[in-house]
């Protein structure tokens, strides 16, 4: 049994590592601003702080100490920064989540050594909160050059799932249901994505694995924005009304000027087997356009 501590964890695929380590008989312990209920009962412990007050984190963890610390809600250097100083002599193994957006757009798969984290700058001053891509290279620099203990960084593409707050597959869905423009500048971009809860169960192997350093984690296969519109279009019976470009709210989450996938054959010789795309993807689609 492992004593684990999860930032982020009472929505999406946090909320399905949770579970999983509760499955797995772990003492998990939830620190959040509690300001989302979660379902876990008794199964967890809960600490409330706020993860950019570093007082008030140094105050609710007091002298706790954990195996592993998973980390879903880093964006910046400052909140790396501040786990750094926080975490040393408390954890054996840190866990971030970090994105494929550490990676420029390009036709071929991105693999781990295409963005180096060890030999990134560290600007001084840290920059204030501004572009997701560039605070998840520099929270994963600050970790790798900084951290005492053992950090692996997880670069996810887009989760997708029933519980994707963010519905960005759903907004696809609706566009083809109600007949209105989707804006796609290339609909044959080949892009990666991954299941919640194979994301889920992505993290729960790795806190009990000896990998570390940025790890690629995503479904095997890639798709394109024209492909998941023609699976719609098969679950729905309706055409999509796919345009280059249209107003910003009908612009496709899944827009990307050119290809961006990943190559997992790090996480798969350090054994992990990750599911076909084609294996989740059209089931999800046909769900979420019944509903």
């Amino acid at each position: 049994m492992k004593k684990v501590l999860i930032l982020g964890g009472t929505r999406f695929f946090g909320k399905k590592l949770v579970e999983q380590l509760i499955c797995e008989k772990d003492d998990v312990t939830l620190l959040t601003r509690g300001l989302t209920s979660d379902s876990f009962g008794n199964s967890v412990k809960r600490l409330q702080a706020d993860r950019t007050d570093p007082a008030a984190l140094r105050s609710v963890l007091g002298s706790s100490t954990y195996d592993v610390v998973y980390d879903n809600i880093c964006f910046t250097p400052q909140e790396a920064e501040a786990a750094v100083q926080l975490f040393e002599g408390r954890t054996r193994k840190y866990i971030v989540t970090s994105s494929l957006s550490v990676y420029p757009f390009g036709e071929s798969p991105k693999i781990e050594s295409d963005f180096d984290p060890y030999r990134y700058p560290l600007p001084e001053p840290y920059p204030p909160k501004g572009d997701y891509a560039e605070g998840k290279r520099l929270v994963e620099a600050v970790m790798f050059k900084k951290a005492p203990f053992a950090v692996a960084a997880v670069r996810f593409p887009i989760v997708l799932g029933h519980d994707d707050y963010t519905r960005r597959l759903h907004v696809h869905v609706e566009h083809v249901q109600q007949a209105l423009p989707l804006g796609i500048p290339n609909i044959n971009a080949r892009i990666s994505f991954i299941h919640s809860d194979e994301a889920a169960s992505f993290l729960a192997w790795l806190g009990n694995s000896n990998l570390e350093g940025p790890v690629n984690a995503c479904s095997h296969g890639e798709i394109s924005p024209g492909q998941i519109v023609s699976l719609i279009t098969q679950a729905t019976g309706k055409q999509g009304n796919i345009l280059s470009q249209t107003e910003d709210e009908h612009m496709s989450p899944f827009g990307v000027p050119q290809s961006w996938y990943m190559d997992t054959s790090k996480a798969q010789a350090a054994g992990f087997s990750f599911q076909s795309i084609h294996d989740w993807l059209p089931n999800l689609i046909k769900e979420i356009s019944s509903q």
